[in-house]
């Protein structure tokens, strides 16, 4: 038998019914559900010191079990003495398990040590049920060392799901546990 994530057991057998119930699906299908988790880490400090994208991608790749790709510039920028091709950032896209067990991770461990927490601000929605919201700080995982962190840095958060509405997907993602501002 093969392993199945907390979180997808959790959808399946509780979130569904209760969405169900709450929105009158006629349809399993017409359920939402998180399709994606992506995450990006822009470094422009990355031009002068390559050493702080080296130590981001081994964080971002720690964090989530997969391997963090460079996101490279795709214009010339002379203010910033940036031009086309140098990298600026990292980023990851999460799919399936690694899914689950991220999400499982961040709403259980990383999101309870931020500092001065209130709540994830409810206008992080696109309008089409898909949540970002930012972390100030990459330590906040456990599976980061803060004695080994070359530099703090951030990282955008993207939760991308099939509803239709932002009602919806608010639902959809409480019900996963995101804590949302009151």
């Amino acid at each position: 038998m093969s392993y199945i994530p907390r979180l997808k057991q959790k959808y399946e057998s509780d979130i569904v019914p209760k969405l169900i119930e709450q929105f009158q699906y006629k349809s399993i299908m017409q359920v939402p559900k998180i399709q994606k988790i992506c995450l990006n880490q822009g470094i422009g400090e990355a031009i002068v010191d390559k050493k702080i994208l080296d130590s981001a991608v081994d964080e971002m790749t720690r964090i989530t079990g997969q391997k963090a790709v460079i996101s490279k510039s795709k214009i010339d920028i002379s203010n910033f003495k940036l031009r086309k091709g140098m990298p600026v950032g990292v980023r990851i896209t999460l799919r399936g398990k690694k899914m689950y067990e991220f999400l499982d991770r961040l709403t259980s461990a990383a999101i309870p040590r931020i500092r001065d927490f209130r709540g994830i601000s409810n206008k992080g929605f696109d309008g089409s049920g898909n949540l970002t919201f930012g972390v100030s700080e990459q330590i906040i995982f456990p599976e980061i060392n803060i004695d080994q962190v070359y530099k703090i840095t951030g990282m955008d958060i993207t939760i991308v799901t099939t509803a239709k509405k932002d009602k919806e997907a608010h639902s959809l993602l409480k019900e996963f546990g995101i804590p949302f501002k009151k």
